[in-house]
């Protein structure tokens, strides 16, 4: 039995790869399970195999617990220490205690007991192999043979009985994919569990983009070209931005190819996705120009504050430059990080003189100045009366039209203004009435609600938003009774999130 025990060790670590240990173990496990299953009691065993020599004993165990413990539930599996100590004197609490038992036979339903556990076991180890070889490697470009297509997915044979999955979300819409075809797949995700897929792959993120062009644009390796972002609408449109660090380089070309082989080599692995090669640009503006290809930019305008720019276009290329469904412009979106705004050169002008007439109309009557004064602030750019108050002298100074006095009356209009404004801001916080709903609130009082309304904390919505300083820095009260009341004023945020 003892050769019979190593001879079938050697042959499944052997077959599986798997260390020899996993198999003893398994071993172990099945043998003790054929002698507990030929005792007449409910009993717990426990067999050791020598690793040299294939001899085995089999023992029978007590999991000890403290004489005064109530959690025995299987008296035939469990002692308590009085009784314990009767069989080994060393016995403690948590450990077990065993006495030597006969060994079952290693016959048939022995042998198809061990065949299950060490089958099971075997699984297991091949499992952790994976999880080990791919944990670390999530982000990574693979290949693979189609073993399976289901309602779920694709099941892909990685080679070394690793098995990647991709679902069908992350599949491209109406995508052929046959058993036996060999694709790509970008790995997302490496889960180590008992049962079903543990490779999470995708073959629709940006990232599986920029991966391919990296394996058929050797320039990219090499560190000559840096692909900076990307931006997909899977199996259908795509755009890359790439830039050189090589002068010599042109890194739209690189990437297109000798008569575009090598964006088409990775069209085709998309199933046919259209790919814009996007030259990056630190200007933000050329940026999103380059981006709108094909559609050519007529003008651009750049709110920095908002994060967004107007494009205009000519009428004709208006439809070219939003794509069907959006689909151009809401690529160039994410590509840059830019809301765009894209419409026709007439729509652009009107909405650029409406803006305009709002800033004149702000000059003209806070600065009170003549409108002729507001538009050659507008021209070089003012937009605020902030801006007027606070810029550098110099640059007022630098305006053809204006002189020192002229300048020096502008700024000093400007900053009467903002005083006065902060000055009625200040005094309709001051008269402030504490909103009926923050006069309500559990330990709220009279007091304490005037005193927050006349910090700007007029309603419950507003103490919510405070942190525990902020109100501490209102009313010296306890840290703890603060924080309570803020919590209570946020109640009705957690009440609405459970509808």
């Amino acid at each position: 039995m003892s050769r019979e025990i190593l001879a079938v060790v050697d042959v499944v670590s052997n077959e599986k790869g798997v260390e020899k240990d996993v198999i003893f173990q398994a071993m172990e496990a099945a043998l003790a399970a054929a002698a507990a299953k030929n005792h007449e009691e409910d009993i717990d065993a426990r067999v050791a195999i020598d690793r040299d020599t294939g001899e085995h004993e089999t023992f029978r165990r007590w999991l000890v617990f403290a004489d005064e413990s109530t959690e025995l539930e299987t008296p035939d599996h469990e002692l308590r220490m009085i009784d314990a100590l009767d069989i080994d004197e060393n016995a403690e609490p948590g450990g077990y205690v065993e006495i030597p038992m006969e060994s079952a036979p290693f016959g048939r339903i022995s042998a198809q007991m061990a065949k299950q556990v060490i089958v099971q076991k075997v699984r297991e180890a091949e499992r952790e192999k994976v999880v080990e070889a791919y944990k670390d490697r999530a982000g990574e470009l693979l290949s693979g043979l189609v073993k399976r297509v289901d309602r779920n997915g694709i099941y892909m044979d990685l080679g070394g009985n690793a098995e990647g999955f991709i679902s069908r979300d992350s599949m491209m819409p109406r995508e052929a994919v046959r058993v036996h075809d060999r694709i790509k797949a970008l790995l997302v995700e490496v889960r180590s569990e008992p049962r079903g897929p543990q490779l999470f792959m995708t073959r629709t993120s940006p990232q599986f983009l920029i991966e391919l062009f990296k394996i058929e644009v050797p320039e990219v390796g090499q560190g000559l070209i840096e692909i900076l972002g990307a931006a997909r609408d899977p199996g259908l449109r795509a755009k890359i931005a790439v830039k050189s660090n090589e002068p010599r380089i042109d890194p739209v070309g690189a990437c297109v190819g000798m008569r575009g082989s090598r964006v088409q080599s990775v069209s085709n692995e998309l199933a046919g996705e259209r790919v814009d090669i996007i030259l990056w640009n630190e200007n933000p503006a050329q940026y999103v120009i380059n981006s709108m290809s094909p559609a050519e930019v007529i003008s651009i305008v750049v709110d920095e504050d908002a994060h967004s720019m107007d494009v205009a276009v000519d009428e004709e290329k208006l439809s070219q430059a939003i794509g069907r469904g959006g689909q151009n412009i809401r690529l160039a979106s994410e590509l840059t990080g830019w809301e765009l705004n894209v419409m026709t050169e007439v729509d652009a002008d009107q909405k650029n003189e409406q803006e305009t007439r709002v800033v004149i109309d702000l000059f003209t009557k806070q600065l009170d100045v003549d409108e002729e004064v507001a538009l050659i602030l507008v021209q070089e750019g003012f937009t605020s009366i902030e801006e007027v108050a606070y810029v550098p002298t110099s640059e007022l100074i630098e305006i053809e039209e204006f002189d020192e006095d002229i300048v020096e009356e502008l700024r000093n209009r400007a900053r009467d203004m903002l005083l006065t404004q902060a000055i009625v801001d200040e005094e309709k916080i001051e008269n402030a009435e504490p909103a009926e709903d923050l006069l309500s609130l559990e330990g709220m009082d009279k007091g304490l609600a005037s005193k927050l309304a006349s910090k700007g904390v007029v309603t419950r919505e507003d103490l919510a938003d405070l942190a525990t300083d902020d109100l501490l820095e209102i009313d010296a009260m306890d840290e703890e009774a603060a924080a309570s009341l803020i919590m209570k004023a946020r109640a009705h945020w957690f009440d609405e999130s459970e509808k």
